[in-house]
């Protein structure tokens, strides 16, 4: 990589000895895959490039300790737990239309109607009619949903993936970090086209045959 010059093969300076807490610490593997691809394409400006990795990489991390937390503790996967917290955040009576869940949760329709199933097997959700609807149907939390959503939202409060990284930061970076990903998910989010009306078709059909 352009202006990074490293030694080779030079004894340490001083008495040849050097303290575990003098030594530079290695690379995070994040970190590393910057450094590679700062090298293999240093003609481009990779700033958004690599910014897109960062966040794939985050939520990946974040998601897969979250999964594995609500297949033990639920024995739900960490995606229908979304769904419960999408219905959650809505407050009482925590009742959501299809469309409203996967235009939420950024999946198709296809994908709401199986978490439904699953989480309606779990005794988490129930389907009732939709009255504006016809052949429709409306989402809501049971209590015992609502019992379990509650330590699924105590947990990422306080034993989240990211707690240990955040416990190093200040809290105006911890401030600043929120408010840069909240602003760029929103820039985000109003380039995303809605999902034609003639989607929930399939989310309709699936709910008259229950």
């Amino acid at each position: 990589m352009k202006g990074t010059t490293r030694s080779k093969g030079r004894a340490p300076q001083g008495d040849g000895t050097a303290r575990d807490d003098e030594r530079a610490p290695s690379p995070s593997l994040s970190e590393l895959i910057t450094l590679q691809w700062q090298r293999e394409r240093e003609d481009l400006d990779l700033q958004n490039f690599l910014l897109a990795i960062y966040f794939m990489r985050l939520g990946t991390l974040v998601d897969r300790a979250y999964d594995r937390y609500c297949q033990k503790q639920f024995g739900i996967n960490g995606g229908d737990m979304r769904l419960m917290l999408a219905l959650r955040r809505s407050g009482p009576p925590y009742v959501k239309r299809p469309t409203d869940l996967f235009r939420a949760l950024l999946v198709t329709s296809g994908a709401i109607t199986k978490k439904v199933d699953r989480l309606v097997d779990a005794g988490f959700v129930e389907r009732s009619v939709d009255p504006s609807h016809s052949g429709g149907f409306l989402v809501h939390l049971t209590k015992k949903g609502v019992h379990v959503v509650e330590q699924a939202i105590e947990h990422l409060a306080n034993q989240s993936a990211l707690a240990p990284a955040m416990a190093r930061l200040s809290p105006e970076e911890r401030k600043q970090g929120s408010d840069f990903a909240l602003r760029m998910l929103s820039a985000l989010e109003q380039t995303e086209v809605d999902v034609p009306e003639e989607e929930e078709a399939p989310v309709k059909r699936a709910g008259k045959r229950r």
